[in-house]
């Protein structure tokens, strides 16, 4: 499948393959396309990705701001202001590098390879690890080691020493009420037995479970009070089982497209890396500087952290169950109207038969319902880049061609169908839609993810303007939850 985004200037296309780097492209996009596809070729969890891009985006935030006159650091590690000189603009794109470098490594040590290759093309010595601030390999080596000294016990277990497991592993001790077989509780999460894609099959574990307690960008955020999910027994239960079968019942290829588009699974960049996809268009958009765009991912990365940071502690506070649970529990022995699998369309269906609009890899998320990762990613991402550019004008889009669809392939759409979002809140809107349409969401929780992912945006993004102004223990929080 093929992303095609219509800019004002120009049409560009990405895949979600690896992108060549473009001489229009600014370091920063190029390092943001390694760390996408390293994201794409290793599948960690959503929470996880989102951490990973701030990691490096950060990273390259704070050795740019060691040219920048007003920019302060996230770790005050001593580095200072460097002089403007005839070189400046050729230093700070080679401070850049090296700190993203350094972290992609870090970050992805089988992705070594490609990071390599970037630093190659752009002429720079991967085995250069001075930490001379008086050089720009020397300000990205230093400013990095900072960021990644901090993250390493930042509560992520990248390096599973918390629990002397796999890195990002559980070290809470969590055990999920229901198994795949049996419902004990109705409304708590099950796994679910999926497709490994290889002809056998593999019982789900919880990713990101801990997530809720990973140090955040912003030092005052706090897990919120929300109305949380509807519970059984409960009439609002029942109308959120039925409204997922409406939506089954009633699929077309343009919300089977929806559904499919923004399904961001295994193999993709995540719903945090769709968004900075999104940047990337905004950057080739409208002609970013290297200054820019290093503003513009610091913002939105560390937006997307703290959006997965509060929407997994949220997760792990209610525990909610996913609507094939729900529908499975409530509808068990009833004849129900729903789309009946791959090729097969709507029919009458036992309850306990009905699956979402989904890959047999995929099924449903493994992670509790309450509330929506997308709406809560896209509430957050469309937030920082409307304030960033100062308008909400998007004008990107997304064309399906004719039987394109991975859940069924050469049938589904039967001609080409077109998403087209005029504004960043239109397409996270939609984001969120459409995991109502792929039955993997009740209202609640993605109409509860939007509404908080934009109030986060809104507050990640006061935070990174005050560093950029240089006095981020000195902002205004704006509203508080």
């Amino acid at each position: 499948m093929r992303r095609m985004f219509l800019g004002m200037l120009a049409t560009t296309m990405l895949a979600c393959a690896a992108q060549s780097a473009s001489a229009a492209d600014t370091v920063v996009v190029q390092w943001n396309d390694v760390t996408l596809q390293a994201i794409r070729d290793t599948k960690p969890g959503p929470p996880i990705v989102s951490r990973m891009l701030a990691v490096v985006d950060t990273c390259m935030y704070d050795a740019w701001s060691a040219y920048n006159r007003r920019a302060a650091p996230t770790r005050g590690v001593g580095i200072g202001k460097r002089p403007k000189s005839p070189t400046t603009a050729d230093d700070k794109a080679k401070a850049v590098s090296f700190a993203a470098f350094r972290a992609i490594v870090d970050l992805f040590p089988s992705s070594t390879a490609n990071a390599n290759a970037l630093m190659a093309t752009l002429g720079y010595d991967p085995m250069d690890t001075s930490t001379d601030v008086t050089t720009p390999s020397g300000i990205g080596n230093v400013a990095c080691r900072a960021v990644l000294d901090y993250r390493h016990h930042d509560g992520s277990n990248q390096l599973g020493d918390l629990n002397g497991g796999a890195p990002y592993s559980d070290y809470t001790g969590y055990v999920p009420a229901n198994t795949p077989m049996e419902i004990n509780d109705p409304n708590r999460w099950q796994p679910q037995i999926i497709s490994d894609g290889n002809g056998g099959t593999r019982v789900q574990t919880y990713v990101g479970v801990f997530w809720g307690q990973v140090l955040p960008f912003n030092p005052r955020l706090r897990i919120p009070v929300t109305e949380g999910p509807d519970v059984y027994p409960g009439r609002d239960y029942t109308q959120g089982v039925d409204s997922i079968l409406k939506y089954s019942a009633e699929l077309t290829d343009t919300t089977k497209t929806i559904a499919e588009y923004w399904a961001d699974g295994p193999k993709s960049e995540t719903p945090a890396g769709h968004w900075a996809l999104f940047a990337k268009f905004v950057s080739q958009r409208d002609g970013h500087t290297l200054g820019q765009d290093v503003r513009m991912f610091f913002a939105e990365s560390n937006a997307l952290m703290d959006a997965g940071i509060v929407g997994w502690g949220i997760k792990r506070q209610y525990d909610a169950e996913r609507p094939v649970t729900a529908v499975h529990f409530l509808k068990a022995g009833q004849q129900v109207s729903a789309w009946a699998g791959p090729f097969l369309g709507t029919q009458l269906i036992d309850g306990t038969s009905w699956r979402p609009y989904q890959p047999p890899t995929v099924v449903t998320p493994p992670f509790a319902e309450y509330l929506s990762g997308h709406s809560i990613f896209s509430g957050s991402g469309a937030e920082i880049l409307h304030r960033f550019t100062g308008s909400d004008r998007f004008g990107a889009s997304f064309v399906q061609p004719a039987g394109g669809s991975r859940v069924e392939p050469g049938v589904t759409p039967a001609v080409a169908v077109t998403l087209g979002w005029r504004t960043f809140n239109e397409a996270a809107n939609q984001a969120g839609i459409s995991r109502r349409y792929g039955g993997i969401h009740f209202i609640p929780g993605d109409l509860d993810g939007r509404a908080l992912g934009h109030r986060l945006g809104a507050r990640s993004w006061r935070l990174a303007v005050a560093y950029f102004e240089g006095h981020p223990n000195d902002y205004d929080e704006g509203d508080r939850d």
